[in-house]
């Protein structure tokens, strides 16, 4: 007689079928490889700042010894929570710092003018952590590279005889771009990987004069505008960031030259703080799902510019 089988167990069914091994193994060595680039990143934005702050420094100050005052930690914390949002969004890094070095007693125009200074250094990490980290897409890059540079003089040279009068118009438009972005993220829950690639160079253009006259806005002007048209997220961050490096030394020098220097205290807390975040940003922009971001980023857009048309006008 064959014997009976009692195995009541149920068959496990396809829908309960855990990933294959293969597929978690890549992803885990994907996050290893980011966490190292992060990691040597990290140490390596460590080096230069304290380069920059304890021996290049105290050569432009005339003294033998940088002293590390009050001041400077104050614009370490404004250069990090700025550099961390600036490399994630892609957004915010003139506004947050100016902003923040203003609240936290920088005068305003010790805090404009270093700030745009300082962008010349962490701009220059950030767009590399992003291209470290796959984020940038270089047609887009390339197209915004000159004409943004070019807005940057332009702008300079406007804000240095006069440029308020400017600022309410400004902040008024990035508040409708952000609810455009938010439109799009509710809208649909995935943006399109090929987007409408006309009118880059006069959006550059316009978003390098904006930095400069604003004290920050490349990232809110030409990010928010790329998003809004169906870019992904992801490159479109990283490479407005990554283009961010060439108008901040375009703004910085034309600065340097109208307005002279001032303030290097200032501008060597925002270095040392912003080298020091910017590869976790750009961890946080490849991880971030795409929704998540456009929601951020159209939230953080109103905020910031209803602040300032708020600013600009009381």
């Amino acid at each position: 007689m064959k014997p009976r089988n009692w195995n009541l167990t149920k068959p496990k069914q396809d829908s309960e079928e855990e990933p294959m091994p293969h597929d978690q193994n890549i992803e885990n060595l994907a996050l290893r490889k980011d966490l190292k680039s992060v990691l040597l990143l990290t140490i390596l934005g460590l080096v230069v700042s304290s380069i920059v702050v304890f021996f290049v420094f105290p050569h432009f100050t005339g003294s033998s010894s940088f002293q590390l005052t009050h001041l400077f930690w104050v614009a370490v914390f404004a250069g990090l929570v700025a550099q961390i949002i600036d490399g994630a969004l892609g957004m915010a890094y003139g506004v947050t710092s100016t902003t923040l070095l203003m609240a936290l007693g920088v005068p305003p125009a010790a805090a404009t003018g270093s700030v745009h200074m300082s962008e010349v250094f962490t701009t220059a990490f950030s767009g590399l952590s992003h291209y470290k980290m796959g984020n940038v897409d270089f047609s887009i890059f390339k197209k915004l590279l000159i004409p943004g540079a070019i807005g940057a003089v332009i702008g300079a040279y406007i804000v240095s005889i006069k440029g308020d009068v400017l600022k309410p118009y400004i902040s008024l438009y990035l508040v409708f771009i952000g609810f455009y972005i938010l439109l799009k993220a509710y809208k649909r829950a995935k943006v399109k990987h090929e987007m409408d690639s006309k009118n880059i160079v006069p959006l550059a253009l316009f978003g390098g004069f904006i930095d400069s006259v604003g004290g920050g806005g490349w990232g809110p002007v030409v990010t928010s505008t790329l998003i809004g048209r169906g870019g992904a997220p992801r490159k479109i961050i990283g490479s407005v960031n990554s283009a961010e490096f060439f108008i901040s030394i375009a703004a910085g020098v034309s600065f340097a030259i109208l307005l002279g220097f001032g303030y290097w205290q200032v501008i060597a807390g925002l270095i040392f703080g912003g080298l020091f975040a910017a590869p976790f940003a750009a961890f946080l922009t490849k991880r971030i799902p795409t929704k998540a971001l456009l929601i951020f980023v159209g939230f953080l857009v109103i905020i910031v510019s209803s602040y300032n048309l708020y600013r600009s006008i009381f």
